[in-house]
């Protein structure tokens, strides 16, 4: 979690959400209800099972509303958690707690059903050398916070952008006359993959000794055929179509990673609430 909240873009990122919400009048609701010599105290608690991340974005959250807000964690990012758990207690004025709690819940929500279904997907491959990754198939301006809640499920992040890895795919090879001609072109800016579609062009790939090879959408006999024609030369990396129901059956084929694009961009949001448990008047 460090190093997500050194990241500068982190509470960028948490200020947008609040604005989004609170807009420039705040939670009128709550201000015409409730007195601002209200406090309370509030439990953040699981719904559903599952893996748990975020709880520190929460904190932050809170925080950006109210200094003087009380948070304490009851678990750990990556712990698991069963139905009815209390993850955090929340303290102060009642008026901040209500003006961050759906902001706070919704990345809570969000980033653990991200770890949750990544979980799975390490599960099911645990016993084999392959490694689940996940993809830049991520949410405008979340990329951060969802490659975060991947690390916190067991898996791992493939490139954060375009600026950090060359991936030479079917698009670019349009431009370019062969395979070999792209692969060198990249050589000395970074690690290099190259996505192939069949075992043609793998061969031609293997020529050009790129660090990756991706395997693009192949049916489970092309990809054992490409792992024995490799020989453990390159890393290789399968993508598209990856389920939990075909995910062991690809590990078993003997590659090294298996992208997923799901557990970004389709994962359920774990059940979390936000309760008041007590009220009280300041100075009682």
């Amino acid at each position: 979690m460090k190093e997500l909240k050194e990241n500068p873009i982190f509470l960028r990122l948490i200020d947008q959400a609040i604005d989004e919400d609170l807009g420039e009048k705040g939670d009128i609701t709550s201000k015409a209800v409730i007195s601002s010599s209200t406090a309370c105290k509030a439990t953040i608690t699981t719904k559903s099972a599952g893996v748990v991340a975020g709880i520190e974005i929460s904190e932050a959250i809170f925080q950006r509303i109210d200094s003087n807000l009380e948070f304490s964690a009851h678990l750990l990012d990556g712990d698991m958690v069963g139905v009815g758990e209390s993850i955090a207690d929340i303290e102060g004025s009642m008026l901040s707690i209500l003006a961050g709690e759906r902001t706070s819940l919704n990345f809570l929500s969000y980033l653990s059903g991200i770890a949750t279904i990544t979980k799975k997907f390490v599960r099911e491959i645990e016993g084999t050398k392959a490694k689940i990754f996940d993809t830049r198939k991520t949410h405008p301006g979340l990329r951060v916070f969802e490659k975060y809640a991947v690390r916190v499920g067991g898996g791992s992040n493939h490139r954060s952008g375009l600026f950090d890895q060359v991936l030479i795919k079917d698009n670019h090879l349009m431009a370019v006359d062969s395979l070999k001609i792209a692969i060198e072109s990249g050589k000395n800016l970074s690690v290099i993959e190259i996505e192939v579609e069949d075992l043609s062009q793998l061969r031609e790939a293997l020529d050009a000794n790129p660090d990756i090879i991706m395997l693009d959408n192949m049916d489970i006999e092309m990809i054992e055929e490409a792992v024995g024609m490799v020989g453990g030369r390159v890393l290789l990396e399968v993508s598209g179509g990856v389920s939990l129901e075909n995910v062991r059956k690809l590990a078993l084929s003997g590659v090294d990673r298996i992208a997923v694009g799901s557990i970004t961009m389709a994962a359920m949001p774990l059940d979390i609430a936000l309760d008041v448990v007590e009220v009280r008047e300041y100075g009682r």
